[in-house]
């Protein structure tokens, strides 16, 4: 099987982003976006999917971090759709739950190419050091538009912390289960031929 991965680069006036993702990859991840946590939750987001990413983000965090964390999941949609390519082989769907402590975080997803983006939960704190918490949910629907995922989402708990970090390793895992390449199938997995 060939390398599936990509590297995007992104430049508008509000951000500049440079990203590489090996889907098959160990878990590595060196990342700077100028927001600590979220640079936490991409590591994360990367040792539990084994995904090997890199992201470097010069954003205008003197306003916020919105425009920060969209941006990178729109570049990293672009990158999982990018490195995927014809989907030939990959399990397609995906149905995880992950606790944290208190928090308990759901992701069902399916890599079909059709966007739709669902979630239910709040998040119990507004911000987590320099990152607003329900940007977490900003980011999952930015990446679910940009790499054409159906997903469903949600989070529960007492601590957003634990939430948000639920929300990014549960991500993860569902994303690796469903990208993994199952030995039995040589086509794409849809009856129309394509994804």
């Amino acid at each position: 099987m060939s390398e599936r991965s990509a590297a995007v680069s992104r430049e508008t006036a509000e951000t500049t982003i440079d990203c590489t993702l090996v889907i098959d990859g160990d878990g590595e991840s060196t990342v700077d976006t100028g927001v600590g946590f979220f640079d936490h939750m991409l590591g994360s987001f990367a040792k539990h999917g084994l995904f090997d990413l890199t992201v470097d983000c010069d954003g205008d965090l003197e306003i916020d971090d919105h425009h920060t964390v969209e941006d990178v999941a729109i570049v990293l949609g672009e990158a999982l759709t990018e490195a995927l390519g014809d989907k030939r082989g990959i399990r397609r769907f995906a149905d995880r739950r992950v606790p944290l402590d208190e928090a308990v975080a759901s992701v069902v997803v399916d890599v079909a190419g059709r966007p739709y983006f669902d979630f239910e939960g709040t998040f119990s704190q507004p911000s987590v050091g320099g990152f607003t918490s329900d940007m977490a949910r900003h980011f999952a629907y930015s990446l679910a538009m940009n790499a054409g995922l159906t997903l469903h989402a949600g989070v529960e708990g007492e601590n957003a912390h634990h939430e948000v970090e639920a929300l990014f390793k549960c991500l993860a895992r569902a994303l690796d289960d469903a990208t993994r390449i199952d030995d039995r199938r040589t086509d794409t997995p849809s009856t129309k031929g394509e994804l």
